[in-house]
């Protein structure tokens, strides 16, 4: 069981195929050039940078910053720097994207391309995992970024992507709460219907690796306490190990309160691609950005 992000850098930090090489993708970002550095020197990834390498060279003179091993791509445009990132991955020149400054939809743009894209024909999903004060070991958020309203069909797919992660990681079967505003089905509440039939896909293999149950609202996902007082019998209340949104709305604020009044510890990566995508708010702090890289390093 995972109880720190602290954990996931031991891990990440014992494996054998070190470093991971990792574009990134306009590269002249202070924050994601902190993080990039940092993991550079301990020998996580070997960087590569792709942008306006002037004002690249210019932040890592700033903030003295070394990087170990790093190759420079000099593109100032937005477009292109995306592009040839994209394509480096693809041609398995590098394990890792990461969004430096640059748009999300720009990127995706490029992640998605039909031609040279990191596209699998699978959904894209992005994974949060939190380390939160409150909670007893680290609980991830999916889906707070990139599918708005998901439907059914969607939700099978983003659950797929997070579990198998969790399982690759050694949790075998991770408990995961589908959330609503209410713990009850309520026809008025498509959140609720969608939770009830993932819950009996899941209890009829439809869904596998992992238990499911919902719908639950978040103070009984979270709560033991608060799931026995409502009378919900549950292997996952209080235990959960992955939260799967009604919709990106709702994703969104929760991973932002968690950050900003939770101070919790987060780290995020997109799943589904052919190759992990560490795709990290603007907000986001250096600290948040690192952790991020240590979740696409597991990942690959």
């Amino acid at each position: 069981m995972f109880t720190s992000l602290s954990q996931l850098e031991e891990r990440a930090l014992s494996r054998s195929d070190l470093p991971r090489r990792l574009v990134l993708a306009v590269s002249h970002d202070l924050h994601s050039l902190d993080a990039v550095c940092r993991a550079s020197l301990k020998g996580l990834i070997q960087p590569v940078f792709v942008g306006s390498m002037a004002q690249t060279l210019a932040i890592l003179h700033e903030r003295g910053l070394v990087a170990v091993d790093a190759e420079f791509v000099d593109e100032p445009d937005v477009d292109k720097a995306v592009a040839l990132a994209v394509q480096m991955v693809k041609q398995e020149q590098a394990h890792i994207l990461m969004k430096g400054k640059v748009a999300t939809p720009v990127l995706l743009k490029g992640v998605l391309n039909r031609e040279w894209g990191l596209r699998k024909g699978e959904l894209l999903s992005h994974f949060a995992w939190f380390e939160v004060e409150a909670y007893h070991k680290l609980i991830a958020v999916t889906d707070v970024a990139l599918n708005i309203a998901p439907t059914l069909k969607e939700k099978i797919a983003i659950i797929n992507n997070s579990v198998h992660y969790l399982n690759h990681l050694g949790i075998a079967r991770p408990k995961v709460a589908v959330l609503g505003a209410v713990e009850m089905v309520n026809e008025n509440m498509q959140a609720t219907l969608d939770a009830a039939l993932l819950s009996k896909m899941n209890q009829r293999d439809q869904i596998r690796n992992c238990v499911i149950d919902g719908p639950l609202a978040f103070d009984n996902a979270v709560s033991f306490e608060s799931a026995l007082h409502k009378s919900i019998r549950s292997d996952v209340a209080g235990d959960t190990d992955l939260l799967l949104m009604p919709d990106i709305e709702v994703g969104n604020v929760l991973y932002k309160s968690l950050v900003f009044f939770a101070k919790a510890r987060v780290a995020s990566v997109v799943l589904g691609a052919s190759a992990p995508i560490v795709l990290t708010s603007r907000s986001d702090s250096e600290q948040a950005k690192y952790d991020s890289i240590l979740l696409a390093v597991m990942a690959g």
